[in-house]
């Protein structure tokens, strides 16, 4: 540690230069520790994490062939990927791309509950790639790492289910597993994501009736308040007869409007291709209709 007290009888200014030099070391310590977090943020973008059952061999490469794609989808911002028949071939010697893997007992500190001991037992399993053999995947397919800085995104999603109508917030109880799922969308894609406060909606007068025609001038200065720098809107409608959620996404971005859709998924998948969506705009890997992914 650098002590930076003035001894007794040590007047450390009377020092020509030493200024300068204390200036000059914290300034390198400085770019030392940006460096580092730049360089732990973007090994971050080369790491997945999926649940699987059991620790054997069969399902740990179902495991990393799942990381891969998402790997793929989160280093570049490209959602399109999501799901493209090409990465058939690289998700079948996805180990050949992986550097290092670990698992998390989801039930750490349980029993075994019968005689199958962990085999049926869930686990997280993360993985990491080696990042230059991912970057030259992506360039096969005509796209780049996305490494340059990646704004906040606030997200405003509307849900509705017969009578009830609300949005999900950070505060709102009935909203939590909505939250925990936008959340979790976030982190699998790279993005940093923030949620409304209720208060802050109330005061807008922003609920799951008026979200949807809420303007962006209105929606603005709650997403400002949380340093968020990018507007994300979505309504998902519950669909009885799909049984899943009709969905629909919207984020403004260097004056364009881009909107996407899709019907009868989950509100987990739903959040991913939201989310997903707004990261490949963001990126420049939106098509040029401006109609989305």
């Amino acid at each position: 540690m650098i002590d930076f007290r003035v001894m007794k009888n040590r007047p450390v200014l009377n020092r020509p230069g030493r200024g300068r030099a204390i200036a000059g070391i914290f300034l390198a310590a400085v770019l030392i520790w940006c460096i580092g977090a730049a360089t732990a943020a973007a090994g971050e973008l080369y790491r997945a994490k999926v649940t699987v059952t059991g620790q054997g061999e069969a399902n740990r490469i179902l495991g990393f062939a799942a990381c891969l794609e998402d790997v793929l989808i989160k280093v570049s911002g490209a959602q399109k990927l999501a799901g493209d028949r090409r990465l058939a071939t690289y998700k079948s010697n996805a180990k050949d791309f992986v550097t290092a893997f670990s698992y998390r007992d989801q039930f750490f500190g349980k029993p075994v509950r019968d005689e199958q001991g962990t085999r049926d037992r869930p686990y997280d399993l993360t993985v990491d790639f080696e990042e230059g053999k991912i970057d030259d995947i992506l360039r096969t397919f005509g796209l780049k790492p996305w490494l340059s800085h990646r704004p906040v995104l606030a997200v405003f999603v509307a849900m509705e289910q017969g009578p009830r109508k609300y949005v999900v917030t950070l505060d709102g109880a009935q909203s939590d597993l909505q939250r925990d799922a936008l959340l979790a969308a976030g982190e699998r894609r790279g993005m940093s994501v923030v949620l409304p406060g209720a208060a802050a909606l109330a005061k807008s007068n922003v609920n799951g009736e008026t979200l949807g025609t809420a303007s962006l001038s209105t929606l603005a200065p709650i997403a400002a308040e949380q340093d968020a720098e990018a507007v994300l809107t979505g309504r998902l409608v519950w669909d009885d007869r799909q049984l899943g959620w009709a969905t629909q996404w919207q984020i403004d971005w260097a004056g364009r409007t881009h909107r996407w859709q899709l019907r009868g998924v989950t509100f987990d998948e739903a959040f991913r291709r939201g989310i997903g969506g707004a990261a490949q705009v963001l990126s420049g890997n939106a098509d040029t209709s401006g109609k989305g992914d």
